[in-house]
């Protein structure tokens, strides 16, 4: 394929692209929910690659206004954006997106641009947009290169989408189920690090789309299958919803479903023998956690400390209960704390009510220990904005959130 060629930016283009920043603030939604119009209106086909439940709850189109927003106030420096290049690349891999869609999307970017601003796009400043798509194109398509000769490189790796028969499918709550998924051409299976998720692609009769899902591996490295654990969305007409619904309602033992390899980069810092590792989830948000904590226990054989923070609504729906019991028996070192919304009475470990880490401070504020949220983005904020109110060094507080980041914290 013809590679894009990469002109370098003057002193006049740099600062009309940093001239757009307080329109990208005001309006940067409206173009980009613009821009998904247009490209799925003349590239329908992409319609199977792009996740259709991001789009349906706009989460995908602010995702995008912040990266295009953050990109113009760091046109002059763009390197300081490589974390969030690195999360999107991770993102852009699960889903198979290969340099051939940057072009694509640039027209319509660069076409979104000069509908929406009308006369105030001038010649000038669509030029100068081009060159700054162009240029990071080739930053994110040359970053992600490596991901995918990464993936390559890793025994039993692959790229695109592969077949996995379900083997076992095990009720582990009354809305969570687990599907054990093994190679269908009988081969390695690349090694995941903990915390990493593998995209699902279905067929959705009811969109007439194929259609990607990502969900977290819930299970630690093994080198024969990979788990994933699903919540049903009763009564959902979300994309994602009906993606994890037909798993549960039409996907059974011995079908085939197509996976992409482990991605993501939420996973364990272990850098210091020793180290405290504190892991605070909300309902399915414990999935990579618990593949965290399982490969610390059973994998590493490790003795440093080990708090688990859970929160769900009961005891019904709580997920790995004998799981925990698990790993409570296997390391004394593992401390389990147990948050329930109807629970009326405290119960051992078990408190009342949602999530509230100043009740068990004393556990979890440990010196120089990593900290892992996973679960809604409310969720999330609040337990980071505690921890930091409480004197841990953001740089030690790690999160996942499900779908397009919507928000930055570090």
């Amino acid at each position: 394929m013809r590679e894009l060629k990469i002109k370098v930016m003057n002193e006049q283009q740099v600062a009309l692209i940093k001239a757009t920043v307080p329109v990208l603030k005001e309006n940067g939604v409206l173009l980009t929910s613009y821009f998904y119009e247009r490209m799925f209106k003349h590239n329908p086909e992409l319609k199977h690659v792009f996740n259709m439940g991001n789009q349906k709850s706009g989460k995908q189109q602010t995702a995008l206004a912040m990266a295009v927003l953050a990109y113009a106030e760091n046109i002059e420096n763009p390197s300081v954006l490589m974390g969030v290049v690195d999360h999107i690349g991770h993102k852009h891999t699960s889903l198979d997106i290969r340099p051939e869609h940057y072009q694509i999307v640039g027209n319509h970017l660069i076409s979104s641009i000069k509908e929406v601003l009308g006369e105030g796009a001038t010649d000038e400043l669509l030029e100068a947009w081009t060159i700054a798509y162009n240029q990071l194109a080739a930053i994110m398509s040359g970053h992600e290169a490596h991901i995918y000769d990464d993936k390559v490189k890793k025994s039993g790796g692959w790229t695109g989408w592969r077949p996995f028969t379900v083997k076992d499918r095990v009720n582990e709550s009354e809305e969570i189920t687990s599907f054990y998924l093994y190679p269908t051409d009988g081969g390695k299976i690349a090694e995941h690090l903990p915390g990493q998720y593998i995209s699902v692609r279905l067929f959705l009769p009811e969109l007439d789309l194929l259609q990607p899902r990502q969900y977290s591996v819930s299970n630690s490295p093994n080198g024969e299958y990979y788990r994933i654990s699903v919540k049903k969305e009763k009564g959902s007409t979300h994309p994602d919803g009906m993606i994890s619904n037909r798993l549960h309602d039409h996907v059974q033992v011995g079908d085939t479903i197509e996976l992409s390899s482990p991605s993501g980069n939420f996973v364990l810092q272990n850098k210091e023998e020793g180290q405290p590792q504190v892991f605070i989830s909300g309902g399915i948000g414990q999935t990579p956690l618990l593949a965290m904590v399982e490969d610390l226990i059973f994998n590493k054989n490790t003795d440093q400390p080990i708090v688990w923070v859970h929160g769900c609504r009961n005891e019904r729906v709580h997920a790995f209960k004998n799981r925990l019991r698990e790993l409570s028996a296997a390391n004394s070192a593992f401390q389990n704390h147990l948050f329930y919304e109807q629970q009326e009475a405290e119960n051992g470990n078990i408190k009342c009510g949602i999530v509230d880490l100043q009740q068990i401070e004393d556990k979890i504020l440990l010196e120089d220990a990593n900290y892992y949220l996973c679960g809604p983005a409310g969720f999330i904020r609040k337990q980071y904005e505690y921890l930091k109110q409480a004197g841990v060094d953001p740089s030690s507080i790690h999160f996942e959130e499900f779908g397009p980041a919507s928000f930055s914290l570090n």
